[in-house]
């Protein structure tokens, strides 16, 4: 585990007014810069002198980067919005009620109250060992200390792994995944949407990032296209504590039915990869199905193909297929 010390190393602080000079900011100190969101991931980081930075660029003076705006019959979420206004705003409760339900479940209020959608996706691997300074695969090291005869793996992955074992800790990256989201990156040179289901990449792409962010890059905004609203959702999420801890295993789902079957559907599932998984195969599978035991039954036993748990967290395997299930079965005829 961390060894929390008392002082935070020094650093510079900037409060750009701007997306250009938060970027001219980030150039200028380049792998010595930080982003500051709304900081839950970063103090972690800063109080356990595991990063020294030195400057830290704070994102909460630039207007536009916050609130949830109609645009074209779907929405923009700025990157600065806490998790609570998204929570609470009646847009999104209505017709986007995945999301709400998954920002919901992450943390407590009090954090809720601070941290930020982009911060929440954007987040770092929490594993700790990565997260106390040990030189893993991870850090720029040799070993994945997690994935040894002795390693505390209760918490890491099931799929993907490719030598780090480290899992994705966001509960909105699946909603929003779910959702066909996209994501607004601003480079130093350009803006650059992209979906959200690729904003999140493996150990296999880049083992020392967990998105597609480049140092200088900003997550800007997120729209949510029309497409899911209204749909019949499904979140859950499983944990040691009811607060203020992250996902075992979450899944979220988006369906349309027709009739009495399965017409569409999106299912992801986080905390057993190091990028949140969206289940194709299952999705493909249960297509035109009906929403019956048989068809979440299927989609269990789909969904956990090729998982290769570790010594201590072969738990997740049941639990990712039953999480599968509930989230096929639904609730026959609910709406959203």
């Amino acid at each position: 585990m961390a060894v929390i010390r008392d002082v935070i190393p020094a650093f510079e602080l900037f409060q750009p007014a701007s997306i250009e000079d938060a970027q001219s900011l980030l150039a200028r100190y380049g792998p010595e810069g930080w982003v500051l969101a709304g900081g839950l991931d970063t103090f972690d980081w800063l109080a356990d002198r595991i990063k020294r930075p030195t400057a830290v660029v704070d994102l909460g003076q630039i207007k536009g980067l916050s609130g949830v705006r109609v645009v074209d019959g779907g929405l923009e979420i700025g990157a600065m919005t806490t998790l609570t206004e998204v929570v609470q705003h009646p847009v999104v409760r209505e017709k986007y009620r995945l999301l709400a339900e998954a920002a919901e479940a992450a943390a407590s209020p009090q954090i809720r109250n601070q941290g930020t959608i982009g911060g929440n996706v954007s987040q770092d691997a929490r594993c700790w060992y990565y997260r106390a300074g040990w030189p893993c695969y991870r850090a720029g090291g040799n070993i994945c200390y997690a994935d040894t005869p002795k390693g505390l793996n209760r918490e890491h992955a099931i799929l993907d792994a490719d030598r780090c074992v480290a899992v994705n800790p966001s509960d909105t990256a699946p909603a929003l995944i779910a959702l066909d989201a996209k994501m607004v990156i601003r480079t130093p040179k350009e803006e650059r949407v992209v979906d959200a289901e690729d904003y999140f990449i493996g150990p296999a792409t880049d083992i020392t990032r967990m998105t597609v962010l480049q140092p200088g890059d900003l997550l800007t905004a997120i729209r949510i296209p029309s497409t899911w609203a209204g749909a019949q959702f499904y979140f859950e999420k499983v944990r040691d504590r009811n607060v203020w801890d992250f996902a075992l295993v979450n899944v979220a789902s988006a369906t349309k039915v027709s009739g009495s079957a399965i017409g569409d559907v999106r299912l992801v599932v986080n905390g057993v990869a190091a990028h949140p998984v969206r289940l194709k195969a299952v999705e493909a599978a249960v297509t035109g199905k009906p929403r019956n035991e048989a068809t979440a039954e299927l989609a269990g036993q789909l969904a956990v193909q090729g998982a290769q748990p570790l010594q201590h967290n072969g738990y997740k395997v049941p639990l990712m297929t039953n999480l599968v299930k509930r989230a096929i079965r639904g609730v026959a005829g609910e709406a959203a």
